[in-house]
């Protein structure tokens, strides 16, 4: 099993560090607020877990970058780049402006024709970001349960050798995936971050991912 770092404090990062665990992955969990962490930890029944984010992409061969999209750059950033070379980043970040949704659309700090996902990849070159658990809620990212099967997650990353190691993990968590190629196809996957969230701010509705069907 592939060592993993994971970097956030919030409900994705601390979700996505349950899953790995549950799944026997040597697992830290990197933040500078250990304190929003004290109560998970008790949960999981380890102590040991939550370092700073240096120690944690030193300790991961595989980061998952479980932060506020605005945030994400800066915090790679304070890392450096010879830390985080040669790593594979899963990017579960979205370019959600600090705004409320219009109507229940969230708006971005990106354009559509060019993601945060690519922008961070461009910044460290050496490292290999793959997009994936962009495009459903946190409660849904591990072992997903539908009537309906398996949903799908769209993931992609300019790494063929990132992306396999992804759709392991992926298929060990319950899903389906769906390789949309390099890092410019995430221009289209954040958004549909959007288009999940609609039905929940709408209607209160957040039980719900996303299927490809084909013939």
């Amino acid at each position: 099993m592939k060592k993993i770092g994971v970097f956030g404090s919030g409900v994705v990062a601390r979700t996505l560090a349950s899953g790995f665990l549950k799944f026997g992955y040597d697992v830290k969990v990197g933040t500078s607020h250990p304190e929003k962490l004290a109560d998970w930890q008790k949960t999981v029944q380890r102590e040991d877990l939550v370092v700073s984010f240096q120690d944690a992409a030193r300790h991961g061969e595989i980061l998952v970058l479980a932060v506020k999209g605005s945030v994400a750059l800066s915090l790679l950033e304070s890392i450096g780049q010879e830390i985080l070379k040669d790593k594979i980043i899963i990017d579960a970040s979205n370019p959600i402006a600090d705004v409320p949704p219009e109507s229940g659309v969230l708006q971005f700090f990106t354009e559509i024709n060019f993601s945060l996902m690519e922008s961070l990849q461009n910044a460290f070159p050496q490292s290999s970001f793959v997009k994936s658990f962009s495009c459903v809620g946190s409660h849904f990212m591990v072992e997903p349960k539908f009537d309906d099967g398996i949903p799908t997650m769209f993931i992609c990353g300019n790494s063929v050798e990132a992306k396999t190691e992804v759709k392991d993990i992926l298929t060990k968590f319950g899903w389906e995936y769906e390789d949309m190629g390099p890092a410019s196809a995430a221009r289209a996957i954040e958004p549909l971050c959007m288009l999940w969230c609609i039905p929940g701010f709408q209607n209160n509705q957040w039980n719900h991912a996303f299927k490809l069907l084909k013939k």
